[in-house]
């Protein structure tokens, strides 16, 4: 075990990594359990589907709070990033809709976010295909960059999105994650982000002493068509079972 500065217990490495894959795997389920009971559906708000996706979590895991708002944005609210709170809109038949919750397991954080594409509109159904693409792709590109820092890979994210023909749609592309709350564990602001200015290695040893884990977030959008779509998941963590199913997302 390792101490922290407040004199509390921190799982040693292996420890660790294996919480946060569970933490993972349990909010992968937990999707698998939205898509087979149907709780985002057209004809329901936003609101709606995040209230019935936060009482499965409780049902199924006993999950009582989330590090994070939750979000389910639907059609033009696919639009805004994380940090906007556009009005509650109803869900319409041939909407795209994105959901991202950040479940804490057992005191351990996990952020997942996938996407939905009702009706049979080409560009959302390849919109929403590109996500999981673009994602691994960032995904390769940290894995063969030594030394990389989360300002490079936020401008690779970005550069990536404009080659498939997107827009990136949020100030950020990820960020540390951990047990909660990793924002008290972390350091400088900025630095706990992939975003510009973050010029640390992101491959590095927090000020507790343990390595830096981190969530891999991508946002597209087209503001011509005024949609978007949002995948995200652990990016330097190995997770086969988890890295498959995040290449098939959903479809309706």
């Amino acid at each position: 075990m390792t101490v922290t500065g407040d004199d509390e217990p921190v799982a040693d490495e292996p420890a660790r990594v294996a919480r946060l894959l569970d933490a993972q795997h349990k909010a992968a389920e937990l999707f698998t359990r939205v898509e087979e009971l149907a709780l985002v559906v057209p004809g329901i708000t936003e609101r709606q589907a995040s209230d019935m996706i936060r009482d499965l979590a409780s049902d199924l895991f006993g999950v009582k709070r989330h590090w994070h708002k939750r979000i389910v944005r639907a059609g033009p609210n696919t639009l805004h990033p994380y940090m906007a709170n556009p009005p509650d809109r109803v869900i319409a038949e041939d909407d795209i809709v994105f959901c991202d919750f950040g479940p804490i397991f057992e005191e351990w954080e996990a952020d997942f976010g996938r996407t939905f594409v009702f009706g049979h509109d080409p560009v959302k159904h390849r919109l929403r295909e590109d996500l999981s693409v673009i994602w691994q792709a960032g995904r390769d590109h940290f894995d063969r960059t030594a030394g990389i820092t989360g300002a490079e890979l936020f401008a690779a994210m970005v550069s990536l999105a404009e080659e498939a023909g997107w827009e990136f749609g949020g100030p950020i592309a990820g960020h540390l994650i951990g047990q909660f709350p990793h924002d008290g564990i972390s350091g400088d602001e900025t630095d706990c982000y992939i975003a510009p200015g973050s010029d640390l290695p992101m491959r590095r040893i927090d000020r507790t002493g343990q390595q830096c884990h981190w969530i891999l977030e991508v946002h597209l959008i087209s503001r011509e068509r005024e949609i978007g779509g949002f995948h995200e998941e652990l990016l330097d963590v190995p997770s086969p079972a988890t890295r498959g199913a995040s290449a098939v997302g959903w479809r309706y």
